[in-house]
């Protein structure tokens, strides 16, 4: 028991320090910000989920896909039916075979996994200058202290690199990813977006939104299971307590 304690303990204080975590390498501190799932009864912010899941349609999905979250569940996010039906018809998808025995095109469903914008990797590599955007399915979970380093990554363009970094044709300096040299064109700025609830879209704004939606599909179970876990710890202590009043009333003549 002692030793589970302990390992809980550690494991609290390894997430307390993120936002202090380095980025790979070890030689800049990534950014700080607080997130609302955070901590023990930390939740999602709806509001937040759904300018994310704007900033990933109208930027990201150009070249990013998300092929672990189907259309449907976009509804956690706050879209309804028919709104979900749309996106989701915004792409093709091949199916069959037909009656024919052939396989044809037709829109995406709500039911269907977000449709990939690239036929393949290598027309993907085509269209990037021979870079592979990587799915986002998972990326907060791609590296340790995932969701700051993303929200750091997305900030971490310079314009120019410092003096004696060799920046290869087509890169990019950004100062959070690991060697510094990225394909990727810096993807947000302040404005790059507009907020259909009128929240203000600075580039931290954006990039705080599009981390909570992209932590949002690689867990999209934590609300459900951070209430379980609370409502088991209630039921422990209550039980507990049952039992101590059940041996306290058991044992009162015992002398």
């Amino acid at each position: 028991m002692r030793k589970l304690i302990l390992t809980v303990a550690a494991a609290v204080l390894v997430a307390g320090a993120a936002p202090a975590a380095q980025a790979s390498g070890g030689s800049v501190e990534l950014l700080k910000t607080d997130f609302s799932w955070d901590g023990l009864f930390g939740r999602y912010d709806r509001a937040a989920l759904k300018r994310g899941y704007q900033v990933f349609h109208e930027v990201c999905s150009n070249c990013h896909g998300l092929r672990l979250v189907a259309y449907r569940n976009l509804a956690y996010v706050g879209l309804n039916e028919d709104q979900i039906k749309e996106v989701a018809a915004e792409r093709e998808v091949q199916d069959g075979p037909n009656d024919e025995g052939q396989m044809f095109m037709r829109a995406g469903r709500a039911a269907d996994k977000f449709i990939s914008p690239f036929a393949n990797d290598n027309a993907a590599r085509a269209a990037n200058n021979g870079a592979l955007p990587p799915d986002l399915s998972l990326i907060n979970k791609a590296r340790p202290n995932g969701p700051h380093y993303v929200y750091s990554l997305l900030q971490g363009y310079e314009e120019t690199a410092p003096e004696g970094h060799a920046l290869p044709e087509g890169m990019y300096y950004n100062k959070y990813f690991p060697g510094h040299n990225i394909g990727m064109v810096p993807p947000i700025a302040d404005d790059s977006v507009t907020y259909a609830d009128g929240t203000k879209a600075t580039q931290q704004q954006i990039a705080h939104d599009v981390v909570t939606f992209l932590n949002w599909a690689a867990e999209p179970e934590l609300d459900d299971r951070k209430s379980m876990g609370l409502k088991t710890l209630i039921f422990l202590l209550v039980l507990t307590g049952l039992m101590y009043a059940l041996k306290r009333q058991i044992w009162k003549d015992v002398h």
